[in-house]
């Protein structure tokens, strides 16, 4: 049973900086691709940044010189670091994991930042 957990969310001042981590049950390489993701209360869950198995990275472009998507290969663990917070990225960011049409989703950890 693939299980994903994501930790680091909490409340951040507006240009303030955190590191989320999404720790994997097995090896980060069975998945063709990661992701994070973030939902704020009435909005559609967003796609926030991916890599996949080579170690590419994408991003959504308000994010994008902000956010850093990397992997720890020994721990099975993905991280989001996101710098310059602002008010608009307040949400619940999730982690998936994908192989094939399989999706996996960890449960979530909230992200507030106050301006």
């Amino acid at each position: 049973q693939v299980q994903l957990v994501e930790s680091g969310g909490g409340l951040v001042q507006a240009g303030g900086s955190l590191t989320l981590s999404c720790a994997v049950s097995e090896n980060i390489f069975n998945f063709n691709m990661i992701g994070w993701h973030r939902q704020a209360p009435g909005n559609q869950r967003e796609l926030v940044a991916t890599i996949n198995v080579g170690g590419r990275t994408d991003y959504t472009e308000s994010v994008r010189a902000r956010f850093s998507i990397s992997r720890d290969n020994i721990q099975n663990t993905v991280y989001l670091q996101m710098n310059d917070l602002q008010p608009e990225d307040t949400a619940v960011y999730y982690c998936s994991a994908h192989i094939l049409s399989s999706t996996y989703w960890g449960q979530g950890t909230q992200v507030t930042v106050s301006s």
